[in-house]
């Protein structure tokens, strides 16, 4: 026997279902706002013209210590990308402690080939400034190509492999160096427990080390200036930062995966952490 239905039931049961569909959008909605539906763990996206890369944290520390280092120096941009190739294929950008023979460091320096005693070389200031102080005794450096210029400085038994990081060396000096303004965010989870309070001044130690003394998160120029943030950010999980501002953007590590928001009140002049 076929039951059937009148109209007004009909119209409770559409009514019901189209309620229920909406609560459901709605309680969906609420949650992605709330908290991501997937852990997206920790990392760094660097986004500039030239295209996007991705780093987990400790690369993108090494990364921003090697641009703060070049611009202590004063080194033009393409010193900067020699160098991101070359650590890229010595060590993925890693710090390593151990390599080929007694190779250590971001760079896979020998303490027997004279670059320093191997607790030095894994700072990567340190090998970093040693690198860079190779690559300028090399002539011509800017103008040849780029794998010819890191085996001049790196001696190592196939010179060409460089060359195969050269695009992503260009990825990470546009948005490191500072010459491409928002290009570094970086996010991971919040700390479990009470939160700890921001080291800024363990920060500020940190990037005077490789940016030279003085007011390191002073701002003379935007370039400088959002090369200071990138360092910051990439840090950040390191001295407990919660936010970054400058120039008129922020960043905040509750929310690191959507990157830089504009906030207009921070100051073009110094990068502010807190």
């Amino acid at each position: 026997m076929r039951r059937r239905f009148s109209k007004g039931v009909i119209a409770i049961i559409v009514i019901v279902t189209v309620l229920a569909v909406a609560i459901t959008v709605g309680l969906f909605t609420l949650l992605r706002r709330v908290t991501p539906l997937v852990d997206l763990g920790e990392g760094c996206k660097i986004t500039t013209p030239e295209g996007s890369l991705e780093l987990d944290l400790e690369q993108a520390k090494v990364a921003a210590v090697i641009a703060a280092v070049a611009a202590r120096r004063k080194l033009p941009e393409r010193a900067v990308v020699i160098a991101y190739a070359t650590a890229m294929q010595e060590s993925k950008l890693e710090n390593l402690t151990g390599g080929d023979r007694d190779s250590v460091g971001v760079f896979q320096q020998r303490p027997s080939q004279g670059w320093g005693r191997p607790e030095q070389l894994v700072d990567p200031v340190y090998a970093s400034g040693k690198f860079f102080a190779a690559l300028v005794k090399v002539k011509g450096y800017r103008r040849m190509p780029l794998h010819e210029a890191a085996q001049e400085v790196q001696r190592s038994a196939d010179g060409s492999a460089y060359a195969q990081h050269e695009d992503d060396g260009k990825i990470l000096a546009a948005g490191f160096t500072g010459r491409v303004p928002k290009a570094v965010h970086c996010w991971f989870p919040a700390p479990a427990g009470k939160t700890p309070l921001p080291d800024e001044r363990g920060a500020e130690r940190g990037l005077a080390r490789a940016l030279g003394p003085g007011d390191a998160f002073e701002a003379p120029s935007r370039r400088r200036g959002w090369l200071v943030a990138a360092w910051s950010i990439a840090h950040a999980k390191t001295f407990g930062l919660s936010r970054i501002r400058y120039d008129g953007q922020s960043w905040v590590s509750s929310k690191g995966h959507d990157g830089w928001k504009a906030e207009p009140g921070s100051s073009a002049r110094k990068v502010q952490l807190s």
